[in-house]
């Protein structure tokens, strides 16, 4: 297949994990012999924003260059101010010319949308919106708005996500989950430097109460050596943070990351509160990740309504912090079970959960489309 493929960045993952799974989907597409071309803004006041904060990070111009590195058979292309309009960079009549499907990221501008509906009529190819995101749920009114009932279709990452844009009356729908890109995330020789990392952003409130009760309590409760990585943490967060002792480490490129999982004997998944109550069933991308790389993992409260795991097997859940404190302290404990449930994870997500499987699937969606 012809594809294009627009989204916020894929050269930027500061806090814009979507890049994660996109970058790798597009990669195992390219694999499986499909022409990609990937379009992202440039940064602007308009857009691109993840690339603009990515650029003041101290490393954040060697995580562009890292990225680049690592997937050279991405073709990239960046357009600019006024690039979907009469004075456009790239001239879109010989980019979406022979397309047979175009693909947009929930981040998009909805201008976007607009604009590749108009460009449908005159190219034929088939149009889907790609949400891995949690706004049908937390600001429903800012996707209503757009029109989901002219699209071919709306590939979201959980069942319970799927059924909102059902409701709203899209055309088709497909439950399209994240997955791990196993070519670059795989388990590392284990090199302890603490006993646990965390990599995630503090947010915007969204998970602000289970971060004290399972990450921060169960530190201090445990005394464990800690380490922690993300963006948008609040001076006041950071302070915690230093008075319990955790290395606070900043933005972390994701191509680090299995750098990072290897240097301690086990991370947590801490999903936000939309995917905790609003959206069950939904794993965050770290999740698949961590798995990915053989790292034991501890997971807050987490309905997997879509049974794509196995709790006990592939994680530990914990119902609160005290438990979370107890599995912790076994796992420090028991070198034995943190390698069986590091070796069960990356082989449940070797199995079902590759980027490989999800572009069999897009490849399957396509046909029932046809």
């Amino acid at each position: 297949m012809q594809i294009r493929y627009f989204a916020h960045s894929w050269l930027s993952d500061w806090n814009h994990g979507n890049a994660h799974f996109l970058r790798g989907l597009a990669s195992a597409l390219v694999r499986r012999g499909h022409a990609l071309r990937l379009y992202e803004p440039m940064p602007t006041p308009a857009g691109g924003w993840s690339l603009a904060q990515l650029r003041q990070e101290p490393n954040g111009r060697a995580a562009i260059a890292q990225v680049r590195a690592a997937y050279p058979e991405l073709d990239l292309r960046c357009y600019g101010p006024g690039a979907l309009g009469p004075e456009r960079v790239l001239h879109w009549d010989d980019e979406l010319r022979g397309a047979d499907l175009v693909l947009v990221h929930e981040w998009s501008a909805p201008e976007l949308l607009h604009w590749l509906l108009l460009q449908r009529r005159r190219f034929g190819f088939r149009l889907l919106w790609h949400d891995t995101h949690h706004r049908a749920a937390s600001q429903p009114h800012l996707l209503q708005r757009l029109p989901l009932a002219s699209l071919d279709g709306v590939v979201a990452f959980g069942e319970s996500l799927r059924r909102l844009y059902e409701g709203w009356g899209v055309r088709r729908s497909f439950t399209f989950h994240e997955a791990a890109d196993t070519e670059r995330f795989f388990p590392l020789a284990p090199a302890p430097q603490s006993a646990l990392v965390w990599i995630g952003n503090w947010g915007d409130g969204e998970r602000t109460r289970e971060l004290h009760e399972f990450l921060l309590g169960p530190v201090r409760a445990a005394r464990l050596s800690a380490r922690a990585y993300g963006v948008r943490y609040p001076p006041a967060a950071r302070a915690q943070l230093a008075a319990l002792g955790i290395a606070y480490a900043g933005y972390l490129p994701n191509l680090q990351a299995p750098r990072a999982y290897a240097a301690a004997q086990f991370t947590l998944h801490l999903p936000r509160a939309p995917y905790a109550h609003a959206l069950p069933g939904i794993p965050t991308i770290r999740m698949f990740e961590a798995m990915a790389c053989g790292v034991p993992l501890l997971c807050s409260p987490w309905d997997d309504t879509e049974a794509l795991f196995q709790s006990g097997a592939d994680y530990w859940p914990a119902r609160d912090g005290r438990e979370m404190t107890a599995l912790m302290m076994q796992l420090l404990r028991h070198e034995e079970q943190r390698i069986q449930l590091g070796r069960h994870a990356a082989a449940t997500i070797r199995a079902r959960h590759t980027c490989a499987h999800r572009a069999q699937q897009l490849e399957a969606i396509c046909r029932d489309l046809d």
